[in-house]
């Protein structure tokens, strides 16, 4: 009988995401793919360090057993060939994580093989993966390198979000980059009745909300926060949508244009979800963070320079 993977929460990770890639990577920018084989099959029984997203996928894991059964699936996703991702399976055996699925496409697209592994979340550290991957309509996110050092809390998970062209649409951000803060001041006031449509990660932060209820009346070992730049008056309208979706999100900050690293590093975040550079630069300096693109058709494109 086939396993089910819509059954669980399913996380796509590149190998990069997961272990220290970077210097196999400049291998490969700077001397082509046969020197990066070479060097991959020299180091094969040397595991890799731990990537930006390993604290995440390792916690993620750790679920199964709490819940007694698996409500958690991740798989490697990588464009590496599967002779040069065995040194990936064997870093994976080193740490001991419960990982035995994976997708080696020999340099091609991944983004055709998210759907059939009904992949919930993508995390990767390229940006034309991400970005193919959210134009799918799939939540993904280009991480960024990982934080000197981060206080994670052991007893949980603890993963934060971003609101606007995050967990819900671009539409509000749209008017306030095209109209101005008081404008969008004025148009959430007159909407914060009406829920705001769903954004790139609201399906995920649903299902992760129906995880939480899974360990009930325990506490739950997910803990989930909102970070956004948005205050009074347009904090009503969030509160609002979130209880249309049945969610109860355990904190919320808003924030009103206050920088968010400080806040994040308080709340010990695994990882932190947001679509700007400008809070991702301070907020990857103090816990592992990844950027939501736009997608490429998106009309917030022509009104924003290109974010380097």
């Amino acid at each position: 009988m086939a396993f089910d993977l819509s059954s669980v929460l399913v996380i796509g990770i590149s190998s990069r995401a997961l272990f220290d890639l970077e210097a196999s990577n400049r291998i490969f920018e700077e001397e082509g793919l046969e020197a990066y084989r070479a060097y991959q099959l020299e180091h094969e029984k040397v595991p890799l360090e731990k990537g930006t997203a390993f604290p995440l996928v390792e916690a993620l894991l750790g679920l199964n057993v709490k819940a007694g059964k698996q409500v958690v699936e991740v798989i490697v996703m990588s464009r590496n060939s599967p002779d040069t991702g065995l040194r990936v399976f064997n870093s994976v055996e080193h740490y001991g994580l419960p990982i035995t699925r994976a997708a080696f496409s020999g340099g091609t697209s991944l983004s055709p093989y998210l759907d059939s592994f009904k992949v919930d979340l993508f995390l990767s550290k390229s940006e034309e993966d991400v970005q193919q991957a959210v134009d799918g309509g799939v939540a993904a996110a280009v991480l960024y390198a990982p934080p000197q050092s981060a206080g994670h809390h052991d007893d949980q998970i603890r993963i934060a979000f971003d609101a606007d062209a995050v967990l819900f649409s671009e539409a509000s951000e749209l008017i306030y980059k095209r109209d101005g803060i008081e404008a969008f001041w004025a148009h959430e006031k007159a909407h914060a009745d009406e829920p705001l449509e769903a954004g790139p990660f609201a399906k995920l932060l649903i299902t992760l909300s129906y995880l939480q209820r899974h360990f009930a009346p325990s506490p739950s070992p997910v803990r989930i926060a909102i970070v956004t730049a948005r205050n009074s008056p347009a904090h009503e309208r969030v509160i609002q949508t979130l209880r249309r979706w049945g969610v109860n999100v355990d904190e919320a900050f808003f924030l009103g244009g206050l920088g968010k690293e400080a806040i994040l590093e308080a709340y010990g975040a695994h990882i932190f979800f947001d679509d700007q550079d400008v809070h991702l630069d301070g907020a990857s300096r103090v816990v592992p963070s990844g950027k939501v693109p736009y997608k490429s058709d998106s009309p917030i494109r022509t009104l924003i320079p290109e974010e380097k």
